[in-house]
């Protein structure tokens, strides 16, 4: 019996897959994944020239995996992002177009796996500190919706190098989610000097270059957010940028919560 091809059989592997499927590009989306980097620091890490790296790193932001934006601390640098919620919607497409019964569903944040009878053991929270100049808007942006997220299974804080009041866009636009933090103060990063974190994020360019060791070999990661907050405090039209600061957010702090069940269940099974 002769077999045949179906005619809806693509020809070619998804886009996402010839894309991502490149070593150098796997390896700069991987690196990505951990934190937002300057080109010169993809470039160490991935052992490439930099025009080749340069390369490959147009390549994922025309497919649009990848963003960049001008540092705040000095405009000569650029910061390159990974979208991750677009990795994960090409990704689902990928597997859809082989099957239908491939395409991927994000996996469900538990407390814990195995025995739904078991009690879970008991463990203390996964400690996170935001940090930006300020502490003002992004870090305590941050620090609201990753509590709120996170729930019991996290303890956030937010400091910042150069505390200022805290901006009332950011209070609305957490009050408009939920969340009070009308009564918060800005600290500065010293009052956390001596204490111990499982990751430390930084939110503004400017304070990644001033931000100071941290006891206990957290995992450190550079989120490139611009400051929402402009001169005109409390103008009307800046609020709309307050809006999509705690979106981005609320997107990147979805997937830190997902790495942070992955390692937790990963060290209880070891």
């Amino acid at each position: 019996m002769r077999s045949t091809i179906s005619p809806e059989a693509p020809a070619m592997p998804p886009g996402f897959l010839r894309l991502a499927g490149h070593p150098v590009r796997w390896q700069l989306l991987s690196e990505l994944t951990r934190s937002d980097r300057q080109v010169r620091e993809l470039t160490a890490l991935v052992g490439q020239r930099q025009s080749l790296t340069s390369y490959h790193l147009g390549q994922l932001r025309e497919g649009g995996l990848v963003t960049m934006r001008r540092s705040s601390a000095d405009k000569r640098d650029t910061y390159y992002s990974l979208d991750l919620a677009a990795c994960r919607e090409r990704l689902a497409e990928s597997g859809a177009a082989l099957h239908p019964g491939l395409r991927l569903m994000p996996a469900a944040l538990t407390p814990s796996e195995g025995d739904p009878g078991r009690r879970p053991t008991p463990r203390p929270p996964v400690r996170v500190l935001f940090l930006c100049t300020g502490n003002s808007a992004r870090s305590q942006l941050a620090e609201a919706i990753l509590e709120k997220a996170g729930g019991a299974r996290v303890e956030a804080a937010s400091a910042g190098s150069h505390p200022k009041a805290l901006h009332p866009h950011a209070v609305r636009v957490m009050r408009e989610r939920g969340v009070d933090i009308s009564g918060r103060r800005s600290k500065h990063l010293s009052e956390f000097a001596e204490q111990r974190f499982d990751h430390v994020i930084s939110l503004c360019d400017r304070v990644r270059e001033v931000c100071p060791g941290w006891p206990g070999s957290p995992a450190v990661a550079h989120w490139s957010l611009p400051d929402p907050a402009t001169d005109s405090a409390v103008a009307e039209h800046s609020y709309p940028a307050f809006v999509r600061t705690a979106d981005e957010l609320s997107t990147r702090i979805e997937f830190l919560l997902y790495a942070i069940e992955h390692s937790l269940m990963t060290s209880e099974r070891s």
